[in-house]
């Protein structure tokens, strides 16, 4: 199973390799799959390959969903 999670391009370079970010996590991924990303949008990533992009408004629903649901798994400080 794949859990497709929203990440921003934050920077592209010229070999359409691009950073994105997630909560503070960086990594680089690949946008041959979605060459006409820019920066700022959403992507959708799998196994390092944007897959891909995603509507502003949809990918933040996404990531406000999943961090009620990170919230509510979370065990109870003591």
């Amino acid at each position: 199973m794949c859990l497709a999670v929203p990440t921003q391009v934050v920077s592209i370079d010229d070999d359409q390799m691009a950073t994105v970010e997630l909560s503070g996590v960086a990594r680089k991924i690949s946008l041959d799959l979605v060459p006409d990303t820019k920066v700022g949008d959403y992507v959708i990533i799998h196994v390092g390959f944007a897959i891909q992009r995603l509507d502003e408004v949809e990918a933040k629903k996404t990531l406000s969903l999943l961090d009620e649901l990170a919230d509510e798994t979370r065990e109870p400080e003591t």
